[in-house]
């Protein structure tokens, strides 16, 4: 049995981190025997990633970015754990992964494209990648990305999308709120940062109401720009230990996102049956397909956004076709069997070429 180290920062639980709560026990039901090397930020909100991980963990504190003694407790914890391969994943993970992994075969996960990699970051990740025997890029659009953007070698990017075959689970409470009795919600799951593009929708909804008043949007995130995004029909629950009753209340996704690594609530919204409005960035179009799935407008183009939201208000019956057609595709195209049989390739690769 392939045994594997798992390495990541943990804050709270985001898309990467959702990602593994999916990806470990279902490495763990083909055969693979993961084990997760957390790196904890005092800071965070990390119980309750813990409570539903589900395979053997190791914590380590993570206070600070750069920490020498830090890495020589990876080293240790890698030389204990005594894995077939090493898996880092995001900033942190590389860096200390594969620093502390000895003579380990690596493989990296990239899971976004954000600009800071085109910077001079990019130099370390090309060097940390020459130690790495394979690199898994989230998407096609990260693909391209890590090796024109980037310049990680072709050779070594692989493509595993990201699986998922139900709902969030709850992890804990949730805020009530109290919208009114005929609104019509727009939900969007996101951080409030300038990555998510929250400021886009909000500026969007105000001319959604000119036509359609019910129309409410619900954020369901936090984060620095939390006091920017007020407004008339805006509400901000901040992060909910339960979003699956929110997508069932929804009509709609809206995504309006600047950059985006995959986008795990498109694939959620699809789950749940709801059609998507998204900008068409990054791996968006992989995701949503055009005019079937949901629909794509310009990045920053706030009528196209608000154009594209009143198209589906204005059409329920086009909108549950959507959202019946993103059902389907998401059950075909990006199940969790499927991610983890074709990790579990990558890593057979690794230890052929061994």
């Amino acid at each position: 049995m392939t045994r594997v180290v798992h390495v990541h920062r943990i804050r709270g639980i985001g898309g990467s981190e959702r990602h593994l709560l999916t990806l470990l026990p279902a490495l763990a039901a083909v055969g693979i025997e993961p084990v997760f090397l957390g790196l904890d930020d005092p800071e965070g909100v990390l119980e309750p990633f813990y409570r539903e991980l589900g395979v053997e963990a190791v914590r380590l504190p993570c206070p600070r970015d750069i920490d020498p003694g830090l890495l020589r407790r990876v080293r240790g914890e890698v030389a204990r754990l005594r894995p077939d391969i090493v898996h880092t994943h995001l900033v942190h993970g590389d860096v200390y992964g594969t620093l502390g992994a000895g003579g380990v075969p690596i493989v990296s996960t990239k899971h976004n494209d954000d600009p800071f990699r085109r910077g001079p970051f990019r130099f370390a990740e090309r060097l940390l990648t020459q130690r790495a025997a394979r690199v898994i890029a989230i998407t096609q659009a990260l693909r391209r990305f890590c090796v024109d953007e980037v310049g990680l070698p072709a050779p070594k990017v692989e493509v595993v999308h990201y699986g998922l075959d139900e709902l969030p689970q709850p992890w804990g409470e949730s805020q009530s709120v109290e919208l009114p009795d005929d609104a019509r919600v727009l939900l969007c799951v996101a951080r409030l940062t300038p990555q998510k593009g929250v400021d886009l929708v909000v500026q969007a909804l105000a001319r959604v109401r000119e036509v359609e008043p019910r129309a409410v949007l619900v954020v369901l995130g936090e984060g620095p720009e939390r006091p920017q995004l007020d407004g008339e029909g805006v509400f901000l629950p901040g992060r909910v230990g339960d979003v699956t009753p929110w997508y069932r209340r929804a009509e709609l996704l809206v995504h309006p996102a600047r950059w985006e690594g995959f986008g795990l609530a498109l694939l959620e919204a699809m789950l749940a049956a709801k059609p998507v409005v998204a900008t068409r960035v990054s791996s968006a179009p992989e995701i949503v397909a055009e005019g079937q799935t949901g629909l794509l407008v310009p990045p920053e183009d706030v009528g196209a956004l608000a154009d594209a939201l009143l198209a589906l208000l204005g059409d329920p019956v086009r909108a549950a076709a959507m959202g019946e057609a993103g059902l389907a595709r998401a059950r075909s195209e990006f199940s969790v069997t499927r991610m983890a049989e074709r990790t579990g390739a990558v890593y057979s690769s690794v230890s052929a070429e061994r």
